[in-house]
């Protein structure tokens, strides 16, 4: 949609500079994606001023040129080389400064330069008309007759000041935008601007000789219909005001009477029609549908086959429009029509969107009305329609105005919470800046109380039904930049979610971990006694009082052996590749003589980690291919931060870490002893982790923080550190993010090597760094600062050697 600058202040006085007004409208959600200047003229004058005529001598050189001395309004008077024969000293002229171009009608463009006539310096040009593009006359210069000061620019002179149009994308919710005006009142809302229509008052009745009766009879599709005739008129050229209007936004002028109707369509919103009375058979006009398959010819040319559903306007023996979507060819208006009758009318939206998807027809009318259009503007926008024609076609207006409306349309009553609106906004604004918004949208307040407002919304604010419609105005003009962004983002104002359900974030897991490759077994939690006799942990045993069979007369107190007892029926089964996993209770016996009983996740890893494969090599389960899942799990759990410490002795695991945070061991990982896993009769090396899953699920917290995207670049830096064989690779981390918290990103080890080539007891790893300033882009110097930073603190706290 395009809208024109010059023509939106004769309808808002808006003291403000396009960009700024088109940064206001976009921030209101009237998105304008580009701001196109027209200029009246090629160059619109640009450089082009008014001067005066000083001095004036004939040049010695040359007998046709003459040396002036011209006031341009700026410094000292120019001179200027002048060749025209009427020039003379105390004229008003058109001046055209160095560096202007000039753009001659019928010519080519040109630059002004300081230059050499016949030996003078000419600094500039007195112009003629058809040098500065205006007109055609060449006889002589311009000479004024004005009282404006010199160095005034020629185009406010000449009134031909260029024109700024928006070019808005319009949504399709925002049908009251579709318009001048509706644009206006929207600026009226976002400044102290008032924004005003032009005055119909002049319209009158002249005489009752041209009347035009109307039916209608499908009233739904129609609920209101409007008309007036306008005798003795002038078909021809529209007035160049009219013209300029319309090219600004696109249009082609076609007649002054299809200009004006399209001038107030883009004006108002309200779509116009205007019928040749002498084609409008017994005076009479019909709104009705008509009979499936009728034939009809439009504007263009194209013969059309009529749906039933169709609405048409027809006269008293046949169509002469589909009603709201496009005009008939033989009741246009032509060069020979002297009386006219002007259509105004509201039609249902879903009876012009159907019509207009049938027939594969999209016309300025039919953008408005199947959007929805304002009902109360009929009236206005069709005696503005018959004062444009007289003005710009002559003519009379020869009937009285016709307007059908039967039922008419209520505005819509809401009901507003002044609490649920700030809650909607995400900030206390004040009831008085809500009510003061709410005014100059013209939704009218017809009831106030300390928390709730009554209001009464026009129709053609089709998008605004609810209290949440209702809020969505009031924060499009108050402004969504005004609303502060908390550091932590936040959903409550939107609803209020529940707690983190402990069944779905155990789903949601048990999921993940399935998806990794691991196979869930369900496994007795009553046991076998003996199996912990053997690795030496019977203390805490919960017994089984009444117990049927020997090998089931305990609670398990470690998932350990449920799992080996899996593993083992698999491996004799030739399935010796397994991933595996549990959650399952666990039960031990306190001091006290009270039970406690907590849940555990169990991990567990025998064989390759994959089948054979022509693709690929097959590998051994290692220790790191377990951690790598449970230190996912933890992540999904927000428990990433945590350390990692050697286990400590126990009776299952041989050798392994505890991952813990804040003093609690989470989670333990590590190799299964060989005497627990030969008892169980599995020879295989098993991989084991267990989570502490009650811990994690209790303080678990979907506390989730959005950040904006960096826009500077990452660093990576890599170093290679020998250190002593007992360094950990989270010690060297943790040393790191201790040296530097704000730059460093992440720590990394791509490579880790143990042999002769360096000493003995020792390992080296290569690592890399991340680095990032959210601020600004890295320097070298930075750079270079924080990596000598970071290895003096390996060489001082970890005794690392840097390999260069």
């Amino acid at each position: 949609m395009l809208i024109s600058f010059d023509w939106l202040k004769q309808l808002i006085n808006i003291d403000k500079p396009a960009e700024e007004v088109g940064v206001l409208l976009t921030g209101a959600g009237l998105e304008v994606e580009g701001i196109h200047t027209i200029e009246a003229v090629q160059g619109g004058l640009a450089g082009i001023v008014i001067g005066e005529v000083l001095t004036c001598e004939c040049h010695p050189d040359a007998d046709r040129l003459n040396i002036t001395t011209v006031d341009i309004g700026v410094g000292e008077p120019s001179q200027i080389v002048c060749g025209a024969p009427n020039v003379a000293a105390g004229q008003k002229v058109v001046v055209a400064t160095v560096n202007s171009t000039l753009y001659p009608t019928g010519g080519e463009a040109f630059k002004i330069k300081k230059s050499k006539i016949r030996g003078a310096v000419s600094e500039g040009m007195i112009c003629a008309e058809d040098e500065i593009g205006i007109g055609v006359s060449h006889a002589g210069i311009m000479v004024l007759d004005t009282e404006l000061p010199n160095g005034t620019p020629a185009a406010e002179y000449f009134g031909l000041n260029s024109d700024s149009v928006f070019e808005i994308g319009l949504t399709p919710n925002r049908a009251d935008a579709a318009s001048h005006y509706g644009v206006a009142r929207d600026l009226q809302a976002l400044t102290d601007a008032k924004a005003t229509l032009p005055s119909v008052d002049d319209f009158k009745v002249n005489n009752t000789s041209r009347p035009i009766a109307v039916e209608v009879e499908n009233t739904e599709a129609c609920p209101r219909y409007a008309g007036v005739t306008v005798s003795g008129i002038k078909v021809g050229p529209s007035a160049e005001w009219l013209q300029k209007r319309l090219r600004a936004i696109g249009l082609s002028p076609i007649n002054n009477v299809v200009d004006v109707t399209n001038y107030v369509l883009h004006e108002l919103g309200q779509p116009l029609h205007a019928f040749d009375t002498a084609k409008i058979k017994g005076d009479k006009i019909v709104v009705k549908n008509v009979a499936e398959g009728t034939p009809f010819i439009t504007l263009d040319g194209v013969e059309r086959k009529l749906k039933a559903s169709d609405l048409i306007i027809c006269n008293a023996e046949e169509p002469m429009a589909i009603a709201g979507v496009f005009g008939g060819k033989e009741s246009g208006v032509s060069d020979e029509t002297t009386s006219i009758f002007i259509e105004s009318a509201y039609f249902s939206a879903d009876s012009v969107r159907k019509t207009g998807m049938v027939h594969g027809l999209k016309t300025d009318a039919s953008f408005r009305f199947e959007r929805g259009s304002d009902p109360n503007m009929v009236l206005y926008a069709l005696k503005r329609a018959a004062l444009l024609v007289q003005e710009v076609a002559g003519g009379e207006v020869s009937s009285e105005i016709v307007d059908i409306y039967p039922n008419p349309i209520q505005n819509f009553e809401i009901n507003l919470s002044i609490a649920r609106a700030h809650t909607l906004i995400g900030k206390e604004i004040g009831a008085e800046r809500i009510k003061s918004i709410l005014t100059d949208l013209s939704i009218e307040i017809t009831g106030e109380t300390d928390t709730h407002l009554a209001l009464s919304v026009p129709p053609y604010k089709v998008d605004v039904r609810r209290e949440a419609d209702v809020v969505e105005e009031i924060l499009r003009i108050y402004g969504f930049n005004n609303i502060e962004v908390s550091e932590h983002m936040s959903a409550t104002y939107l609803a209020n979610f529940p707690k983190p359900d402990p069944e779905h974030i155990t789903q949601t897991i048990l999921s993940f971990i399935s998806g990794n490759g691991f196979h869930e077994i369900i496994t007795n939690s009553i046991t076998n006694s003996k199996y912990y006799t053997a690795a030496g942990d019977e203390a805490g045993l919960v017994n089984v009082v009444n117990y049927n069979s020997e090998d089931l007369n305990v609670l398990r107190k470690s998932m350990v052996f449920s799992g080996l007892e899996v593993l083992r029926h698999n491996i004799n089964r030739r399935q010796r590749d397994l991933k595996i996993y549990e959650l399952g209770k666990v039960y031990e016996q306190q001091e006290d003589g009270s039970h406690k009983e907590s849940r555990k996740l169990a991990l567990y890893m025998v064989g390759n980690t994959s089948a054979e494969s022509w693709q690929q090599a097959s590998s051994k389960a290692t220790f790191h291919d377990l951690a790598g899942v449970v230190q996912n799990v933890l992540r999904k759990l927000n428990a990433a931060n945590f350390e990692l410490q050697p286990l400590e002795a126990n009776s299952y695991l041989k050798q392994g870490i505890a991952y813990v945070k804040n003093g609690t061991a989470i989670a333990q990982l590590g190799q299964l002893d060989a005497k627990v896993t030969r008892f169980m009769e599995v020879k295989e090396q098993v991989w084991y982790a267990e989570l502490n899953w009650d811990y994690l699920l209790k303080k678990y917290k979907d506390n989730l923080v959005a950040e904006e995207l960096p826009k500077f670049p990452e660093v990576r830096r890599d170093l290679s550190l020998v250190l002593d064989k007992n360094i950990t690779f989270d010690q060297v981390k943790q040393t790191a993010l201790r040296t530097e918290r704000k730059l460093l990103q992440e720590v990394n080890v791509f490579d880790v090597y143990e042999g002769d080539k360096i000493e003995a007891g020792k390992k080296a790893y290569a690592l890399s760094f991340t680095l990032l300033d959210k601020q600004q882009t890295l320097t070298d110097k930075v750079i270079d600062s924080t990596m000598n930073r970071l290895m003096q603190q390996f060489e001082k706290q970890l005794g690392a050697f840097i390999r260069k």
